[in-house]
């Protein structure tokens, strides 16, 4: 079986997109632009040796997609103990609800948001009670 080992986030403008995922998130992230040849900074997602894959935000060959348009890349989903906290902190670093907190009975709490250039992306937070 082969395992998902790096992702990769297209950006028009790869700095705002860096500063989102911070802010949200807590990446952590490292230019390595001159080796790809353009902007490109390898993201680290959290602690070696605890469950996650760690990626890259590179710049996107061309313009972003529209809000609404046709998805361009894969939907990653990060995991948060706090779905409603996060939704806030998504919102108040410029990005946008796509597809509303919604329960999955008796799993988790799902919500999807688009990003600083239009990716969407999910946030779960696991609860049995969640109806």
């Amino acid at each position: 079986m082969s395992r998902v080992i790096h992702f990769e986030i297209q950006a028009e403008n790869v700095q705002r997109a860096v500063a989102f995922y911070q802010e949200v998130f807590g990446w952590q992230a490292e230019d390595w632009s001159e080796y790809a040849g353009s902007p490109y900074f390898g993201v680290t997602t959290g602690p070696e040796g605890e469950p996650g894959i760690n990626g890259a935000i590179m710049s996107r060959p061309g313009s972003n997609p529209a809000v609404g348009g046709m998805v361009a890349g894969a939907v990653l989903t990060m995991g948060t103990a706090d779905f409603d906290a996060t939704a806030a902190k998504i919102e108040a670093a410029g990005g946008t609800v796509a597809l509303p907190k919604m329960a999955l009975p008796g799993m988790a709490w799902q919500g999807y948001f688009h990003d600083t250039e239009n990716n969407v992306f999910g946030i779960h937070q696991p609860d049995p009670d969640a109806a």
